[in-house]
């Protein structure tokens, strides 16, 4: 079974497909949009259940900020 993913120029894994990620590219920007909307770090930190650290990163682009340049197919071996 194959399965498309993200990568960047380099071919490196990026987004919701890098496998240490534990929120989707929607979650992201939904945490950004919240966050432009007033709601704080520690809101967010308790409603994504994450760091008040990681949604600082996130919402200041410091992380997930790099989009995919690219798809690459990789195998995905049967569960």
């Amino acid at each position: 079974m194959h399965r498309t993913i993200g990568v960047n120029l380099r071919g490196l894994r990026v987004g919701e497909d890098h496998p240490h990620s534990r929120l989707t590219d929607t979650e992201v920007e939904l945490m950004r949009r919240l966050h432009e909307d007033g709601m704080s770090y520690p809101q967010l930190a308790d409603k994504f259940e994450v760091s008040v650290h990681c949604v600082g990163r996130i919402c200041r682009y410091e992380r997930r900020a790099q989009p995919a340049e690219r798809e690459k197919r990789v195998h995905v071996p049967p569960a």
